[in-house]
């Protein structure tokens, strides 16, 4: 399991002109069955999306192929963690040490 932390590098406006495209991107991930859950951050200085997967090279592929990413406005900090424990509905996700 894999939280990526997103944190703008550019403008906000910069940012709203790539949301579309951003909002593709994560439609795509979550079809796959890669993304979560994922949303702003409170202030709005970037996001957050927890990811399912165990290979961080393919997490963070994933990653680097967000619109947000290729056009440089945001940095991504990616966490790799082992999900033991989930709530009932996350159970699919849980994790063996």
């Amino acid at each position: 399991m894999f939280v990526l932390e997103l944190t703008y590098t550019a403008p906000v406006e910069r940012v709203d002109a790539l949301m579309a495209e951003h909002i593709a991107w994560l439609d795509e991930q979550y079809a796959a069955g890669v993304f979560i859950a994922s949303g702003r951050k409170n202030p709005r200085d970037g996001g957050v999306i927890l990811a399912a997967g165990e290979d961080r090279t393919a997490i963070e592929g994933i990653a680097a192929a967000d619109p947000f990413a290729a056009h440089g406005v945001c940095a991504y900090r990616i966490t790799e963690f082992i999900a033991t424990r989930t709530a009932p509905e996350l159970a699919p996700y849980r994790q063996q040490p």
